[in-house]
C-alpha cells in the first residue's frame, strides 16, 4: 500500500480552506472552455463562503473570495472575475534594502554625535555663547566617562578628546572644565566587592552591643515575670 503523506502533496497555499478546496481549485484549471471555467469558478466561490457563513454581511468580502481563489491557483487561473485579478508582485512586495550606517566612531562611549557636534562648532566663530555649549558638551563627556568606565575620569582626557574630535579647532582651559559642575551618576559603584566587605565588618562590629541589649532584655523579662508569680 502507498502512503500518502503530507509533505508529497502539493503545496496548500492558503491551509484554512483545507485540502478539498484547493483540488477543486486543481480542477478548474483542467476545464478548457472560458465560459464553463467561469460558472465553475463562481460555484467554488460559493463553498468558499458557505465556510465563513458569518463573514458575508462583511464589506468587500465576495472580493477577498475571488483574491484567495487566484493565491489559491498560483496566480494560474484565467477566468472572468468581477474584480480585478491580483497579482503576485502586489500581494508579496520586495522589502526595500536598508542601507546601514558605516561611520566611524573614534570614542564609543561619547556616542557619534559628540564628534558631529564638535566638527560643526570648529567652524563657528568663537564667543561667549559657543564656549557655553563646549562647557556643556564636556559634562556630558564626563559623565558618560563615568558611566562607561565607572571611574573619575581625569580633566586632561576630556580635553584632548574635545582636541581630536573637534580636528586641534576647539581647546578649552582646565581651569574652566573644573568651574562646570558635575553630573556624575553614584548608582553603581565602581567597587562593590570592596563596600559589600565593609558593610559585613560593620554589622560584626554592631553585633556584640546588640546581644547585650537583647540579653538585657530577656534578664528583665524573666526578673518581671518572678515578682508576678510571687
Amino acid at each position: 500500500m502507498r502512503h500518502n503523506y503530507n509533505y508529497t502533496r502539493r503545496k496548500l497555499y492558503l491551509p484554512e480552506y483545507g485540502r478539498h478546496i484547493h483540488k477543486m481549485i486543481d480542477s478548474l484549471l483542467t476545464i478548457e472552455d472560458r465560459a464553463e471555467r467561469t460558472r465553475q469558478a463562481k460555484a467554488v466561490i460559493a463553498v468558499m463562503g458557505n465556510l465563513n457563513p458569518l463573514l458575508r454581511d462583511t464589506a468587500d468580502f465576495t472580493h477577498k473570495l475571488w483574491d484567495h481563489l487566484f493565491i489559491m491557483s498560483d496566480f494560474q487561473l484565467d477566468v472572468d472575475s468581477p474584480y480585478p485579478q491580483p497579482t503576485r508582485e502586489e500581494l508579496e512586495p520586495t522589502p526595500r534594502r536598508l542601507n546601514y550606517p558605516q561611520s566611524f566612531i573614534r570614542f564609543k562611549h561619547y556616542g557619534k554625535y559628540v564628534g558631529r557636534i564638535l566638527k560643526t562648532l570648529s567652524d563657528c566663530p568663537q564667543d561667549k555663547s559657543i564656549n557655553n555649549t563646549v562647557g556643556n558638551i564636556a559634562r556630558y563627556m564626563r559623565t558618560k566617562s563615568y558611566e562607561y568606565n565607572l571611574d573619575h575620569p581625569n580633566n586632561e582626557v576630556i580635553i584632548k578628546d574635545i582636541k581630536i574630535l573637534s580636528g586641534n579647532s576647539i581647546e578649552i582651559d582646565e581651569q574652566a572644565l573644573n568651574n562646570i559642575r558635575s553630573d556624575y551618576k553614584h548608582t553603581v559603584s565602581a567597587h562593590p566587592q570592596r563596600n559589600k566587605g565593609r558593610q559585613q565588618q560593620a554589622k560584626g562590629k554592631n553585633r556584640p552591643a546588640q546581644q547585650q541589649k537583647n540579653h538585657k532584655k530577656t534578664t528583665t523579662r524573666h526578673t518581671n515575670t518572678q515578682g508576678i508569680r510571687k
